[in-house]
């Protein structure tokens, strides 16, 4: 496994942080989006852009680049504000979110922003799509990878589970899913909704490699993305156990935020008109101590 230095973890947590500082800011000048689970998966996509994905910013429709599929296009504002910071466009743009003629709108559209591979929306699609990419290119003798992020609430759908029986009968090794188990959907918690648990013993009925991390810890997350590459003849599933809301105590776990942005969330929290700004000062303040070189 590739070990991270210290400094790689730093570097990495204090981008994650970035990132999250960015999308609060986006979120609260759309007036509409969604909080929770974008801020659970910053260091998913922080790892993906910034480590383990083989991609270009300056050439985004590079042949040879790792296919990232977003399947709950809904978390889109995290995969956004990552591809600003990683330099696909610029930060500026991110103000932008879900207006009129704005290539960022609520959920990703492929032809108007370089470096999105699929529109997304209607749940449960996206790892029909990624698997079909997988096998055209498994076909076609690509190297490639390709990686799919989708939500655990997702999983009520049945086409994602089409989409598992055909890559598993496919044995499409060169894919590799990851699921946010943050525990939440739109009106409740997941377990008590629909509940999915014993959920890592359905993927392996299906074939496919299970790896179960922790989704906060960068090390565990570089680990798994390479564990996936050496296993032969098998899909990978990454079951990353997610905090909803990371980053901000208040309102972890509180699946009320999965689609209110700053300034529209639960008055019991903080009051509306407070949010953004309690929001940015824990986050600085968390951003001041990964600086002074303390870790989270």
């Amino acid at each position: 496994m590739a070990h991270l230095s210290d400094e790689q973890v730093q570097s990495l947590q204090l981008m994650a942080t970035k990132i999250r500082i960015s999308m609060i800011d986006m979120l609260a000048e759309a007036g509409s989006g969604h909080t929770a689970g974008p801020l659970g998966m910053a260091d998913i996509f922080t790892a993906m852009y910034f480590h383990i994905l083989n991609h270009d910013p300056k050439n985004p429709e590079w042949q040879d680049r790792d296919r990232l599929f977003l399947s709950n296009g809904h978390i889109c504002p995290i995969r956004y504000t990552t591809m600003a910071h990683a330099g696909y466009f610029p930060l500026e743009e991110l103000m932008t979110l879900r207006k009129f003629g704005s290539r960022l709108q609520g959920h990703p559209e492929r032809e108007k922003l370089p470096g999105i591979e699929t529109t997304s929306g209607p749940l449960g699609s996206g790892l029909s799509q990624a698997a079909g990419y997988a096998h055209a290119a498994r076909m076609d003798g690509k190297k490639f990878r390709t990686y799919c992020c989708m939500s655990d609430g997702e999983l009520d759908e049945g086409n994602s589970w089409e989409g598992i029986m055909f890559a598993g009968n496919n044995k499409l090794s060169n894919l590799t899913a990851i699921v946010d188990r943050n525990n939440i959907q739109i009106n409740g918690m997941t377990e008590r909704v629909m509940p999915l648990e014993p959920l890592a013993d359905k993927w392996r009925a299906f074939n496919w490699h299970v790896i179960e991390i922790d989704g906060h810890n960068f090390q565990a997350i570089v680990d798994a993305a390479e564990e996936a590459k050496a296993i032969y003849e098998k899909p990978t599933v990454i079951i990353a156990h997610n905090i909803p809301g990371r980053g901000i105590k208040e309102i972890e776990f509180d699946y009320r935020w999965h689609g209110s942005p700053p300034g529209a969330g639960p008055e019991d929290v903080w009051k509306k008109a407070d949010q953004e700004k309690e929001m940015l000062k824990g986050l600085r303040t968390l951003q001041g101590v990964i600086e002074a070189g303390h870790g989270e």
